[in-house]
């Protein structure tokens, strides 16, 4: 019974966060590549996965690329409680979407705006470690 108390909690406490984290994940995918004809473009981002804003090697709760880095300037998990995302889907998406838009803006280390170089075809983070 012990077991599944501890159990229960651990799910409960990280399961939010992740949850906040996959929807931007899933609405980041939806957004760039859904519709997009850079075939190389969809295909490496793709295989880049978490790497679009974490860095490969890194913990990923603790270390952000620049673009993760930028976008949580804008963008922050714990504004995605789990049952507010299940009441408010469009909502949750059109602020997520609109935080993607504003990332957009913001220059990479190597002087391009975000959205330039995923426009270019490019992954946004010069630091990804890929």
């Amino acid at each position: 019974m012990r077991r599944l108390v501890f159990a229960t909690l651990f799910v409960v406490i990280f399961a939010t966060p992740a949850s906040a984290i996959s929807l931007f994940n899933k609405h980041w995918k939806e957004h760039y590549l859904a519709n997009n004809p850079n075939v190389l473009f969809v295909s490496a981002a793709r295989k880049a996965g978490c790497y679009i804003c974490h860095v490969k090697g890194e913990n990923k709760k603790k270390v952000q690329n620049e673009y993760g880095t930028a976008l949580s300037r804008y963008l922050s998990a714990e504004d995605f409680p789990k049952e507010w995302v299940k009441a408010n889907p469009e909502e949750a998406k059109k602020r997520i979407i609109a935080a993607f838009k504003k990332v957009e803006e913001d220059l990479s280390k190597d002087g391009q705006a975000f959205g330039e170089k995923i426009s270019d075809g490019e992954l946004p983070a010069v630091d990804s470690g890929l």
